[in-house]
């Protein structure tokens, strides 16, 4: 363990950093530093001066960020550590979870894509549920935050997947904080701003954005913007991204898949948001439909998962394995 450890669970915004008042707090959020991670990457002359505070103030508010953050160097062996720690939630689907390495992981973005009725927003509502179990069942006695971009989130589903798991469907729901985004920059600001509070007073070990495109297609349209666009989103991604590790919890999009014209042979369909989509999540699935309530899940892209498929069910009940139906 680094010797930052006890540091990290100390320090979980700007405001509680040693030598940043209430003055130089103010400071800093008027210009735009609003993170750790937006301080630990700046030089101390670049912050000093954008943010108008004396330099050696700079080079301890940059130095404690990092230290926080956990910026380092680190050994293999340290790197192996972590990995090791990883956590996972279940999906109710033991041949999804296999596909997935054991579940979904913490410190990780889970990229789930496919067309209308694939099943992404399904396997969302039952991770939310999912994450509250202990960790004996799958879960990490956690809490979740949905962010809904294009309103398909339904208490309803999350009513009966509780009672399936013969939980308590109030107290379910009150452990799932949602928030309807309008528009990519009150998406943006949720991550940013809202989030970062709720991670100090809430043990939230998961955060889903359904779906993370939408508005940045419905916003940026044509070629003309597409460097803007692509540029907004990389940045929503990668602060996500810092979220899951900061925080140690689990980040899981979804995205809309488009045709792809010129695709003479093999799947017709790709997924929406360019290249910025296919570097920036650490796991990207694939969901198709299949016959009746079944859906095949492919593995895409995982630097430490081979490729395969899974079948699973979304039953009245959940996501659950293909064999109960038999």
């Amino acid at each position: 363990m680094s010797a930052n450890a006890n540091t990290n669970k100390k320090i979980k915004g700007l405001n509680d950093l040693n030598g940043v008042g209430q003055n130089i707090y103010a400071k800093l959020i008027e210009a735009g530093y609003t993170t750790l991670e937006s301080v630990a990457v700046m030089t101390p002359q670049d912050l000093s001066a954008t943010a108008g505070i004396p330099l050696a103030t700079a080079q301890k508010i940059i130095k404690e960020a990092r230290d926080a953050l956990d910026i380092r160097f680190k050994t293999a062996l340290e790197v192996k550590k972590e990995r090791i720690s990883t956590k996972k939630i279940t999906t109710g689907s033991h041949a999804l979870d296999e596909l997935l390495g054991g579940g979904i992981e913490t410190r990780t973005m889970t990229e789930l894509f496919g067309e209308f009725g694939s099943g992404k927003t399904q396997i969302c509502h039952q991770l939310s549920v999912n994450v509250q179990l202990p960790p004996e069942k799958g879960g990490l006695n956690g809490k979740a935050v949905y962010i809904d971009t294009e309103g398909t989130f339904r208490w309803e589903r999350i009513e009966k997947m509780a009672k399936a798991l013969n939980l308590d469907p109030d107290a379910v729901m009150n452990n799932i904080y949602y928030m309807r985004a309008v528009s990519s920059d009150h998406q943006i600001a949720i991550v940013e701003s809202d989030i970062p509070e709720l991670l100090i007073k809430e043990p939230v070990k998961l955060i889903i954005v359904d779906s993370i495109t939408s508005h940045f297609r419905a916003e940026f349209p044509g070629r003309e913007n597409l460097a803007s666009r692509q540029q907004k989103l990389s940045t929503h991604l990668h602060q996500l991204v810092r979220l899951a590790e900061v925080y140690d919890l689990a980040v899981v999009i979804t995205n809309q898949v488009m045709a792809r014209p010129d695709m003479m042979y093999g799947d017709p369909t790709i997924a929406v948001g360019g290249h910025t989509l296919y570097h920036v999540p650490g796991i990207r699935v694939q969901l198709k439909k299949s016959r009746g309530n079944k859906r095949i899940a492919r593995m895409v892209d995982a630097p430490h998962l081979p490729e395969g498929e899974a079948v699973f069910l979304i039953t009245d009940q959940g996501v659950r394995d293909a064999e109960e139906e038999e």
